[in-house]
Parts: C-alpha cells; structure tokens; sequence
C-alpha cells in the first residue's frame, strides 16, 4: 500500500511510519527466524541431558527414561510421540527431537522449513544470511541417524547452536534496521520466551519424589543442566557466585532483565518489536496482543520467585506459554495472510497426490 511522502524538512531523518511491507515477506522472515531459534534450542535441549546422562550413569534406568520422557513432556508433543514410538529412551527421543521429519518441531523439519522460507524471500535477505542457512540445510540432508550416533552426537548438536549462532550474527551484522528486522527479532524473541519456559518446565517433569533428595547432588546437578541448556550456567555464577539452589536457578531464568534468554528480558523485546509491527505509539496498548504482552511484561516486572513458586511454577509456565502462542496467532492473523512454508509441507502433499 503507498504511503504518503513526508518532507525532508519536517523529518529529514525519520522512517515512514506507514510503511508496509509485504506479508508474505513479513510472514517469511518471521517463521525463518522462529525455526533456526527453535533448532537451536531443541539442540541445546538434546545435547544437554545427553551430557548429564554420561556424568550420571550410576541413575538406574527408570530415572533415565524419566528424564527422556521429560523432554518430551516439555515439547507438548506427547501424543505425536506416543504415535510414533512404543519405547522412551535416549535413541527414540533423540531421532523424534532431532531427525524425524513427521514431527514438525524436530531439528531436521525446523531446518528445512526455514531454508524453505528463506528461499522465498531470498531477493529480501543478505547473501550472508542464505548460504548459513544453506549450508545448514544441506549439512542436515548428508546425515544419517546412524552416522550421527557413530560420529558422537555432541558434535551434531554443537554444529546446528554454532551455524544459529552464526545466522543470528550476520543477521544483526548485514540486515538493515527496516520493518522486516523487526519481524526477525520478534520471531526470535517470541520463540526463545517460549523455549525458556520450556527448558525450566524439564526439571518440573522430573522432581525428585523423595524430599531428602533435594538439594542432593543429583538434583543440584539437574538445575546444573537446566542453567547450561539456556547457557545460563556461567552468567548465573557471575550474578549468584554461590552454589546452585533450585529457586534461584528459576529466579535468574525467570527474572533477569539482562540475560538474554531470561524470561523477563524476552518479554522485553516482544513488547517491543509488537508495538512496532502493531504501530502501538500509545502508552494504553489497544490491540488484544499488545495488551496481553503489557500484561505478561508487567507481572514479570513485579512478581517474585516466591509469588510463582506459591501459584505453582509450572503452571505459570503454561500460562506463559498460552499467553505466547495468543500473542503469535494475533500477530499472524493481523499482519500476514499465508500460511507457513515448509518443505515438509510439500513432501507430504505429493505425497498424498
């Protein structure tokens, strides 16, 4: 839609505010960036407990499988899971997380749905930013389950955090500060908000039954594993120096305004880019979204780890979560009129035919 031209005098520096963009790009360049974040943190997820699993391979395997379950448990993806696999061990969770293309949150399919969608707007993206992804894609498509087993999967995981990690610094480093930076960096933030909760909702899946086993080394070495799959560990040592206790471990997630795959920080962002996309200028948010978004941001801001710890923390985290997923129906609703892009998508259509 044409904009009204502004006079190099009234605003010789100011961007349009009526500027539109398409949205079919908007909505590409908001999945593309939603699928890396959430490859990385599956991977960061998955690399993670299979760690913990090595330094605590005296826990019998009851305890093991339970600690598989959880992460599936956390995805919300049980029941696909059930579908598709009779068993819950460290194989079965790791190919459905990682590799199986029928789940469409799995490493594999967030992979090729952001290739996919990057292709679409590739004209609309740096050169930088499509051979990461690129590289990326085609790195997954020479893998093998096997291969990957054999080789040792660390190594795996660790290459899909260090290629998102690369996309989302050449992203900052080559994209300009447009309306389509603001659809990256709100893709990314929603999707790590909603990781996050996820990441601390593992350790409620998997509580010690007993309560004399709390504070005990393997429970202090699972919060240990909850701080290091948001790469929280060193930054929450730095602010904590002390040891690691279970409500300041969720405390530090949930609260810190600056760390950046805290809650709180997120919902800061969020807020942010979805005023601009949203054009939300006034202080009173109007739009559904936007004031949902005040509202989370707001609760973070005054709430306590003793005030979430009372309510129930896992039920703050899926309020949290529900709260997310309104805002991203919202946003798509509003803003972007096709559906998300995946090659998965196409796979299974000719397949049908």
């Amino acid at each position: 839609m044409p904009t009204a031209a502004k006079s190099a005098a009234a605003a010789p520096l100011a961007r349009p505010q009526a500027t539109v963009m398409l949205s079919r790009v908007a909505h590409s360049l908001y999945w593309m960036s939603r699928y890396i974040e959430r490859a990385e943190n599956v991977a960061r997820l998955l690399e993670v407990n299979l760690q913990f699993m090595f330094d605590f391979q005296g826990v019998d395997p009851t305890g093991q499988d339970q600690h598989w379950e959880s992460l599936v448990l956390s995805s919300g993806d049980e029941e696909l899971f059930a579908r598709l696999y009779t068993v819950t061990d460290s194989r079965t969770v790791t190919e459905f997380l990682a590799f199986d293309l029928r789940n469409p949150a799995s490493i594999l399919a967030c992979v090729y749905a952001a290739r996919e969608n990057a292709r679409m707007i590739r004209d609309q993206i740096s050169l930088e930013m499509w051979e990461t992804i690129n590289e990326l894609h085609l790195f997954l498509k020479s893998q093998t389950t096997a291969a990957v087993w054999a080789a040792g999967p660390q190594d795996f995981f660790s290459k899909i955090n260090r290629a998102s990690h690369l996309f989302q610094g050449l992203t900052a480093s080559t994209y300009s500060r447009s309306e389509g930076w603001e659809f990256l960096e709100f893709g990314k933030y929603i999707e790590r908000a909603d990781k996050t909760t996820r990441i601390l909702d593992v350790k409620y899946h998997i509580l010690l039954p007993s309560a004399t086993d709390v504070g005990g080394a393997v429970d202090t070495a699972q919060w240990q594993a909850v701080l290091r799959s948001a790469s929280a560990l060193e930054a929450y040592r730095r602010y904590y120096v002390r040891e690691i206790l279970a409500w300041k471990a969720a405390e530090f997630l949930i609260f810190s305004d600056s760390f950046p795959r805290s809650l709180h920080f997120c919902m800061a962002q969020v807020d942010d880019f979805l005023r601009r996309i949203l054009g939300e200028t006034s202080p009173r948010p109007r739009s559904p979204a936007a004031r949902a978004s005040h509202r989370l941001l707001a609760d973070l801001q005054s709430l306590t780890i003793t005030d979430v710890l009372n309510r129930g923390l896992h039920e703050f985290l899926t309020e949290i979560q529900t709260t997310l997923d309104g805002i991203s129906d919202e946003v798509v609703k509003t803003t972007m009129f096709y559906p998300a892009e995946s090659e998965l998508e196409e796979q299974q259509q000719q397949q049908q035919q």
